[in-house]
């Protein structure tokens, strides 16, 4: 009998392509999304149930109806700058948000949670790669809320039993090799699809913040990790907690199913500047970029340490090679936008 798998905020981007995989791996999804930021049109794999994570009776209503035997939680507020200049709609949401679905889990006596965690849990970088001991020292209430989730599952382990896979992922990018669903973020803050306007003529240039960093070319570097291939790892941490004899290398366990925080990402980093020369290689379109001072608080460079993925879950990116991230991201907002600029 297939099982049936909570996905909260699956209408947004990493839930939909989340959603997607569950179906193709013969588990049903269902998801839970109020839809202030995810596309009712992304719910195309298990049945879609408006509501909010702080109203209880919608999550018994769920729990009762579908007795799912797990959760993927995906729904958080992720907007960085807005955290700084709105933290309690942060904490309310993030926070408070996650203690109702505990709760509720708790009541209808389901024990397994995969939680979309964040690299933003630790604040600017020590030391690189960043490994999953790297300490956690957040710089905004967007970071803040996903290491308190973090803190509230080790301690919902100990007290309630109930086990976690919290995945502390870098910059996703990308849409499934279908052209599905992709990327669609309203505002928009992320470097890829803004290049892709770009380029798309939907906006008149692309902006790089500081280009006199210690990298190779001056622009800073983040760890992009294909969309596909995190979903991937969501799956393989649900069966990491499904399967108490999953794992029989214990270089990270005390203990077979034991609750985990593992980083996702390729441990390669791409510049921005590299991210758009890419982008007009593949568009076949220039576009005007303008060079602007750094931002505070931006680190140089950002990358992460992925090996416990692969130790603990058997986790590795396959999809993730920058062509490959730029060509099917390309292909979807060609999709969905046209092009604008010939």
């Amino acid at each position: 009998m297939k099982k049936t798998i909570l996905v909260t905020g699956g209408a947004g981007y990493i839930g939909s392509h989340t959603c997607k995989l569950l179906h193709e791996q013969d588990y049903t999804p269902v998801v839970l999304d109020n839809l202030v930021y995810g596309h009712e049109s992304s719910v195309q794999w298990g049945e879609l149930i408006k509501g909010d994570l702080n109203d209880p009776a919608v999550l018994d209503s769920l729990f009762r109806k579908f007795a799912p035997t797990a959760v993927i939680h995906f729904a958080a507020y992720a907007y960085v700058g807005e955290s700084m200049t709105e933290p309690e709609k942060y904490y309310q949401n993030n926070v408070s948000g996650t203690l109702s679905l505990l709760a509720a889990m708790r009541r209808n006596n389901c024990k397994n949670i995969v939680f979309s965690s964040s690299c933003a849990t630790y604040g600017l970088p020590v030391s690189l790669p960043i490994d999953e001991l790297h300490p956690q020292d957040p710089v905004n209430p967007y970071g803040q809320s996903k290491l308190m989730v973090e803190k509230i599952l080790a301690d919902y382990d100990s007290a309630y039993g109930l086990k976690s896979v919290s995945l502390r992922y870098f910059n996703a990018a990308g849409a499934d090799s279908g052209i599905m669903i992709g990327e669609d973020h309203n505002p928009e803050t992320h470097l890829l699809p803004l290049t892709m306007y770009a380029a798309l003529g939907l906006r008149e240039n692309i902006r790089v913040f500081g280009t006199d960093y210690d990298t190779r070319d001056g622009s800073a570097v983040r760890d992009y990790i294909h969309v596909t291939d995190l979903a991937e790892a969501h799956i393989l941490a649900l069966q990491y907690l499904e399967d108490k004899n999953y794992l029989e290398d214990k270089n990270y366990l005390e203990e077979r199913n034991s609750s985990q925080q593992i980083n996702l990402g390729t441990g390669q980093g791409h510049s921005v500047l590299e991210i758009i020369r890419k982008v007009q290689q593949v568009s076949g379109r220039e576009f005007p970029v303008i060079l602007e001072e750094r931002r505070q608080g931006d680190p140089p460079i950002l990358v992460a340490d992925a090996r416990k993925a692969e130790t603990v879950l058997g986790w590795k990116p396959t999809h993730s090679e920058l062509g490959n991230i730029v060509r099917t991201a390309w292909q979807w907002h060609v999709k969905c936008h046209g092009s604008l600029k010939k």
